[in-house]
């Protein structure tokens, strides 16, 4: 016996002040493409203020717009069972910690195995059907990342956030073990990145010969030295892509264990046997782990500290994340060699 469709209602809020209905509805019902939409509203699925709405009609603020989701949702997430470490939730927003090894979003042939396929299984474990609510992925950690991320639940939420990140309102720091020794305590590195043209597409550089170089900024602090490595907190002033690594990297002291950066602009060589890229961001990702001498089998990087303002409550939050055993363990294998 099929379970009777399922109806949902909005009210329009400003931001969607005008436009076509089937916009409003895959704007909230994000599982849905706008053609899967416009067939339930040319089915009589959908009214406007209690009114059968027909696919061109506009909504406006205030107004309340019901569908009866007649089909199921079409470019709907595999969910993945899996449990994350959860310290926030409400019905706006998760802020997760996301381990390393674990991609933020799917991408080309590869649905599953995220973080969002993950947080679709929660999403569905806790929604009355499967598929009325998707994660929106605001921000992203590389693959090797560990750390903080805050995840929308609906689309004001989601609208909030990607503004706080465009506008700089939200504060990110990190902590990382480099190579070398630090001359200062406490510092800035304030050079331009850009595109690598080496042609490998996602990697960065801050070579003068890259492309659609833009202004960046990442602020640190020493917070124990080992002779070999130093170990930093890091506070990037602007969000480029891989820009902690690259610029490190760039100053003479890459991350220990990165995959990519070379000192002063140089790339690690590429790898022929790879096994084909799980997000268009990790084209270039290996196979095998990373052969460090030390605890940490991946770059050393972890999202530790995320503060921002709630996209509709307007507080502000702020958020810790002790770093996972693998960096701590390295921290302490220094240690005991700098003895």
């Amino acid at each position: 016996m099929h379970a009777a469709p399922f109806t949902a209602e909005f009210l329009v809020e400003r931001e969607s002040n005008g436009v076509r209905i089937d916009t409003f509805l895959e704007r909230h019902l994000r599982n849905y493409t706008s053609w899967r939409l416009q067939r339930i509203v040319r089915a009589g699925g959908a009214t406007i203020d209690h009114a059968y709405a027909t696919e061109t009609d506009r909504v406006y603020q205030n107004q309340s717009v019901r569908i009866r989701l007649l089909e199921p949702p079409d470019k709907l997430l595999g969910p993945e069972p899996r449990e994350i470490p959860v310290l926030f939730e409400d019905p706006w927003i998760w802020v997760v910690d996301k381990p390393a090894g674990l991609i933020s979003h799917p991408a080309g042939e590869y649905p599953v195995g995220t973080l969002a396929n993950v947080l679709q299984h929660r999403i569905d474990e806790r929604t009355a059907r499967k598929g009325l609510m998707r994660p929106g992925i605001v921000h992203r950690l590389d693959r090797q990342t560990s750390g903080l991320m805050v995840v929308a639940l609906c689309y004001m939420a989601h609208r909030g956030l990607a503004n706080s990140f465009e506008f700089g309102r939200v504060s990110k720091t990190y902590e990382a073990i480099v190579e070398g020794d630090l001359r200062d305590d406490e510092g800035t590195i304030d050079l331009p990145i850009g595109r690598s043209s080496s042609g490998r597409r996602v990697l960065m550089s801050c070579r003068a010969d890259s492309l659609d170089l833009r202004a960046s900024k990442t602020n640190y602090t020493v917070l124990e030295r080992f002779g070999s490595h130093t170990h930093v907190r890091v506070r990037p002033a602007t969000g480029r892509n891989h820009q902690i690594r690259v610029h490190f990297a760039h100053v003479g002291h890459p991350l220990l264990g990165d995959e990519f950066y070379l000192p002063h602009g140089q790339l690690q060589p590429y790898k022929e046997k790879r096994r084909r890229a799980t997000s268009p961001a990790d084209d270039d990702e290996p196979d095998d782990v990373i052969d460090t001498g030390y605890a940490l089998t991946r770059h050393a990087l972890h999202a530790s500290r995320l503060a921002f303002m709630h996209p509709i409550s307007g507080l502000w939050m702020e958020f810790e994340s002790r770093p996972p055993a693998d960096f701590l363990e390295t921290l302490n294998q220094l240690r005991r060699a700098n003895d």
